[in-house]
């Protein structure tokens, strides 16, 4: 993109490429993401894998037409099967010897709290940090996930970059408050906690707002006070310039509908509220800042560790 709104490339981590429950066994899904072309299958043995989509041996594309047999993806045009932890050839129906060195490359891949996260570096590197299990994820007390989608135009940075932007909640949604926004940070890691105060008929009642981010493609956001709510936020870049966006939500089963129903669809409407801002607008490398934006320049900085130098 010679006219590239934003100046960072496509960031290393861990990725959602989709949510669990719905990949089958047997089942294999052409994606694109990071740029690139990708297969995503789930064996007959249950484990799900990520591979480059192109056939190395004439080029076919193994999610037009290819098939699961196994833990293998079998190519659609000469049969050859991949293995979806190594990526290594592991039969070609009609020679016993195997090229030396044949494989496609296969990402790491791991399912935690509801999605398939595979592992992207430019630099072919090994994963550098965990996504942790979310204990509420799956746990008999907690609704299953309400989900939700987006694609939204724009670089992954630029959305992380809200959560940090402290102003745009009243002028934006609306909110009666600038909230306060205590962060911390640790490597990959980077928690941003917002006490709140919100008005009840009972009362005034504390809460809080606390986002626990691991690499800059996940984050676990509990929201305390009125409605306990935990969001798990994946966002993985499609593009330099276009993310995917998926929300899964997850409630104590005791709090199904009235207040809990309306806590999703108040982080839902702040969400299509942010779209048309973040489709429209530019990065700027040095903002004109002031006090009350929040840690913007923080976060920014934070950010760094997750590009690789020459890319």
């Amino acid at each position: 993109m010679n006219d590239r709104r934003f100046p960072f490339p496509i960031p290393n981590g861990w990725f959602a490429v989709g949510f669990s429950d719905e990949l089958a066994v047997g089942e294999l899904r052409p994606i694109h993401y990071f740029g690139r072309d990708l297969v995503v299958f789930r064996g007959e043995g249950g484990t799900a894998h990520v591979l480059d989509a192109f056939c190395p041996h004439l080029g076919a594309h193994l999610g037009r037409g290819g098939t699961v047999t196994g833990e293998r993806v079998r190519c659609p045009f000469h049969g050859w099967e991949w293995e979806g932890a190594t990526g290594s050839c592991s039969r070609i129906p009609y020679t016993r010897r195997i090229p030396p060195g044949a494989s496609i490359e296969s990402f790491p891949t791991v399912e935690r709290n509801g999605y398939i996260l595979v592992w992207h570096h430019l630099e072919g590197k090994a994963p550098s940090y965990e996504v942790p299990e979310l204990e509420e994820c799956g746990h008999a007390d907690w609704t299953d996930f309400e989900k939700y989608e987006w694609e939204v135009k724009t670089a992954l940075q630029e959305m992380g970059e809200n959560g940090a932007d402290a102003a745009h909640f009243q002028i934006v949604h609306g909110t009666k408050n600038v909230p306060i926004t205590e962060s911390e940070e640790n490597g990959p890691f980077r928690r941003m906690l917002q006490p709140i105060r919100m008005k009840t008929p009972r009362g005034v009642v504390d809460g809080a707002i606390d986002t626990q981010i691991h690499g800059i493609g996940f984050a676990a956001t509990r929201f305390t006070g009125i409605a306990e709510t935990l969001e798990v936020a994946c966002t993985t870049p499609i593009d330099e310039g276009r993310c995917h966006v998926r929300y899964g939500f997850t409630q104590p089963r005791a709090l199904e509908g009235g207040g809990a129903a309306a806590m999703i669809r108040e982080v839902v409407r702040q969400t299509n509220e942010d779209i048309p801002i973040w489709e429209n607008k530019v990065h700027h490398t040095r903002p004109l800042l002031c006090d009350g934006d929040g840690p913007i320049a923080e976060y920014r900085r934070w950010c760094r560790q997750f590009y690789s130098a020459d890319a």
